[in-house]
């Protein structure tokens, strides 16, 4: 092992330590790295931009964060939930269903289960903690499991990578991640509700049908993005 990668680690693993942000500690750690290396800085930033620059495959991985950043600032992800607590909330573990469809949905735009679990995770965790029917770490349980749907579903950002790597078509992996997801999910919400039958968890309370309509117009947005960044994709769109 040389000497600057050595300096590096343990820059990283110091001031994670200490409680730095790890992307903090990562962008110092390689700067230390470079540095100790006799690396040029300035040729190295520029690589990287130029890198950014020349592909649209890695392009689009921040574009995909980015957008579930937006969501989970606004107020999309809040009527996206809404909706979903309207469509399956009526069912036993109403509000774990509730996370599990919400994150189906939310993995068709951001292709990350880190984004989901810290967006719409903190926010669910808290809706089944408050019900006073789900502990602490049932809930935690529900979202890790949920989150991990994110990868599968497209645009997935491991798909993107692996296809940058493998030279694979985009479109096929994605192609090839919707029918598991799909599986996962009602296999999660199977499970879910056998868990609430022992547990005698109770549904939620039952949304109105003549207020359906209302709910769905007002989550459209965040229910048409994944469909608008399939259509590109496979409709040939840069």
């Amino acid at each position: 092992m040389s000497l600057p990668f050595l300096l590096c680690l343990v820059t990283l693993f110091a001031l994670a330590g200490i409680g730095a942000p790890i992307a903090h500690s990562m962008i110092v750690a390689a700067v230390v790295y470079l540095a100790i290396a006799g690396q040029d800085l300035g040729l190295a930033a520029e690589q990287i931009i130029q890198g950014i620059y020349d592909s649209f495959i890695i392009l689009a991985v921040p574009l995909f964060i980015v957008t579930a950043n937006i969501m989970n600032e606004g107020a999309i992800s809040d009527r996206l939930l809404a909706f979903c607590k309207a469509v399956v909330g009526r069912f036993r573990g109403g509000l774990a269903q509730v996370d599990i469809l919400v994150s189906l949905i939310f993995s068709g735009m951001s292709g990350s289960a880190v984004a989901d679990a810290a967006g719409i995770g903190k926010i669910t965790i808290n809706m089944m903690v408050k019900s006073g029917h789900y502990s602490p770490g049932l809930a935690a349980a529900v979202v890790a499991a949920s989150a991990t749907i994110g990868p599968i579903i497209p645009p997935s950002i491991p798909m993107v990578m692996y296809a940058l790597v493998s030279d694979a078509s985009i479109g096929y992996l994605f192609l090839g991640g919707v029918v598991p997801g799909l599986i996962m999910t009602v296999v999660m919400m199977a499970i879910t509700t056998w868990i609430a039958h022992k547990r005698d968890i109770p549904p939620e309370t039952k949304v109105p049908v003549r207020k359906l309509p209302g709910i769905t117009f007002r989550a459209m947005p965040a229910l048409l993005m994944p469909i608008i960044l399939l259509a590109g994709i496979y409709g040939g769109a840069p």
